[in-house]
């Protein structure tokens, strides 16, 4: 049952009656078993001040392309309610004349566009509204006999209205059969949703759950949990076969859906998923149509559901069978497309938003990880909807003309339009090693602004863990992933790549970066010292580029690497022939590569630095004092002395490489690849020749 989380201390707290329907929203929008991610819409009347000193009375209604689980005061729109009920007299009304309207009824400009239903509120003679779209009550609207089940539920309490997009129409044809029924305590509209009210925003929230618990118990008393969804007819893999597989089919996914636009993926093998996707009926049920209007932005009108035999040792047969499917989706969506739209409508990528696999749960794809997983808690609550439906009636979803005319509905868009532009990395994942040090944390940090999302991985998963907090509070949830990874462990490198698949669904972007330096003079290098320097300076970058060169030939849609050598790559460094040989390797390594991966649209190409002393893990350690043995100086005087052998008589930081690597990673050298940048300050002695 859904709770009632009113709050009295917390609802005495508010100053304003706007106050209070923040508070009342975000309560709501909190369960989303009350309410979609981004839908339904919360209203209050109440008295202001306009400018001129007169009480004017004035609806506070959400503003288009909030949450309500998280929005605040800014988030709503104020319209004086004497401009707006003279339209309940209109005998039509079109959107655009609706939202022209609706902009010159606002007390303020600056507030944001008000909501789709503004009307549907404001026709309604009561203090506080709510529309909502409860799993319950979805399930009962979208029954084919959900008018009958709601007269044994509510009784004449209810008004239903037939399906209808939402604007002027719908508004009016609500406000008018609540009028006609005295009794009325509820709206029930089909296909889409809830419209509740009272006289006090408590009043009003209590009557919401009320409303949704009547609904919700009677069906859970139909529910056959024993055959829920036809029963079940596959068995889920073990989570850690699902993750397995999941790693080594999420980088053809990416590719597959990113053809037209990249893509990211999240994975969810919830309960509720694994026993959906299970089940007997759910390819059937998963293709009648989306559960709710509010689904279809994100989710598309179906997903695709696979045809496959959970087997753990059928990786081959799952790829070809998610190739054909995933084509076959896209074939099928420019046809929808193609029978539906309407002159300058431009189509939506046609890849599916939503996968789902026997035995293994569902794939999300979006343009970035949180976009992503809407599309996958928005099927959350359509499995609900559809464990629901079909327990007192058949599912019934809008028809495909319907659907389409809510997916590109052009106030339906405006909503899309609200969300920031996109930047250089947007829809970009980058794997950095060294990723907690000087260099790695400042390059995380540098295309995460830019969009990116980041692996960082590190011997120091303390360090990493740590970035990727700071990256994550500032940038929003799973923007950045730690992980422990020996660069010199092929096991390692596989295990670090997989989780980077399972959470994102692959890489764009490698920075091979992990280092380490000793300083010697030559005759007395160890071979000790000569194989750490060559393990993990040269085999070390090897085994990082070449398991990404293979993800990236897997996912067809090009990547890029950008390897941090040094100025001893081209420069014979005094006392270091085991570090300035590795990083010779590195560098002429990062052309071979390139010479491969260019008919792959992979490019590589090398920064080559001198002296990052900020931050970093090597010249905190015995590698300055040696440096400093070497040039004849104290270890303090480095900065001093790697500043004045500079032509420009500057010291180089972790951002000026980080910098560099985002030149190389950007659009701005998509036709640059195996080339070497110096970013040193000018060293003569390591000018290229």
């Amino acid at each position: 049952m859904v709770l009632n989380n009113w709050n009295e201390l917390k609802a005495v707290q508010c100053a304003t009656g706007l106050d209070e329907l923040v508070y009342r929203s975000n309560i709501i929008g909190e369960d989303r078993q009350v309410c979609n991610w981004g839908g339904g819409n919360t209203s209050t009347k109440t008295f202001v001040k306009d400018f001129r000193g007169r009480d004017v009375e004035v609806m506070w209604v959400k503003g288009s392309g909030s949450d309500l689980a998280t929005m605040n005061a800014s988030h709503f729109t104020g319209l004086r309610l004497e401009d707006i009920r003279p339209l309940y007299e209109k005998s039509d009304m079109t959107d655009d004349e609706m939202v022209q309207y609706l902009n010159h009824c606002m007390i303020d400009a600056k507030h944001p566009r008000a909501s789709i239903e503004t009307l549907l509120h404001a026709f309604l003679p009561f203090n506080h509204v709510d529309h909502t779209h409860p799993d319950a009550i979805i399930s009962l609207c979208c029954a084919d006999n959900g008018k009958d089940i709601a007269q044994e539920i509510y009784g004449d309490r209810f008004v239903w209205v037939p399906y209808i997009r939402p604007g002027f129409t719908l508004s009016q044809m609500i406000a008018r059969g609540v009028l006609a029924n005295p009794n009325a305590e509820l709206v029930l509209m089909e296909k889409h949703g809830l419209v509740t009210w009272g006289d006090t925003s408590e009043a009003c929230y209590a009557r919401t759950i009320e409303v949704i618990n009547e609904a919700e118990q009677y069906i859970e008393n139909k529910v056959d949990t024993e055959n829920l969804f036809g029963g079940l007819i596959s068995e889920a893999l073990t989570q850690q076969e699902r993750k397995h597989i999941v790693a080594k089919i999420s980088p053809l996914i990416r590719g597959l859906v990113s053809q037209e636009t990249r893509m990211i993926l999240t994975f969810d093998d919830a309960e509720d998923v694994l026993q959906f996707v299970n089940s007997r009926d759910s390819a059937t049920l998963s293709q009648i149509g989306a559960a709710c209007p509010d689904h279809l932005v994100h989710t598309k009108v179906v997903p695709l559901f696979l045809d496959w035999t959970p087997n753990v040792n059928d990786l081959d047969g799952l790829k070809n069978t998610l190739i054909e499917g995933i084509h076959a989706f896209k074939k099928k969506y420019i046809s929808y497309f193609d029978e539906n739209k309407h002159e300058g409508d431009v189509m939506f990528e046609p890849a599916p938003r939503v996968i789902l696999i026997p035995g293994i749960g569902m794939i999300n794809t979006g343009k970035s990880w949180s976009n992503s997983k809407v599309s996958g808690a928005l099927y959350h609550r359509a499995i609900a909807v559809m464990r629901g439906a079909p327990s007192i009636g058949n599912f019934v979803s809008l028809s495909e003309n319907e659907s389409y005319n809510v997916e590109y509905w052009p106030l339906e868009l405006y909503k899309l339009s609200l969300a920031p532009a996109e930047a250089e990395f947007s829809r970009k994942i980058a794997f950095i090693t060294g990723g907690a040090g000087g260099i790695g944390s400042e390059t995380a940090r540098r295309l995460v602004s830019e969009g990116a999302h980041v692996v960082l991985a590190d011997l120091n998963l303390e360090g990493a863990q740590k970035i990727a907090m700071e990256i994550n509070t500032r940038y929003g949830a799973n923007r950045a992933l730690a992980v422990q990874m020996d660069v010199t462990k092929e096991d390692d490198i596989a295990n670090a790549y997989e989780e980077a698949a399972i959470m994102y669904g692959g890489i764009d972007i490698i920075v091979n970066n992990a280092g380490l330096a000793t300083s010697s003079p030559f005759d007395e290098t160890s071979l000790k010292e000569w194989n750490l320097n060559i393990s993990v300076l040269g085999t070390g970058y090897f085994l990082v580029a070449r398991e990404a060169f293979k993800l990236m030939k897997e996912q067809a849609i090009g990547g890029n690497m950008v390897f941090i050598g040094s100025k001893n790559s081209i420069y014979a460094g005094k006392n270091a022939a085991a570090y300035s040989s590795a990083k010779a390797l590195e560098a002429h390594l990062a052309r071979c590569i390139a010479v491969e991966g260019g008919e792959f649209g992979i490019r590589v190409n090398t920064i080559l630095p001198d002296a990052i002393l900020q931050g970093s893990a090597i010249w905190n350690s015995n590698w300055r004092n040696e440096r400093a043995a070497a040039y004849g100086i104290e270890p303090h005087e480095l900065d001093e002395h790697y500043r004045k052998r500079t032509t420009l008589l500057v010291n180089i930081y972790p951002k000026d490489i980080a910098e560099g690597i985002a030149f190389f990673a950007s659009s701005k050298s998509d036709k640059t690849t195996g080339c070497m940048l110096t970013i040193d300050g000018g060293v003569p002695a390591a000018f290229t020749r």
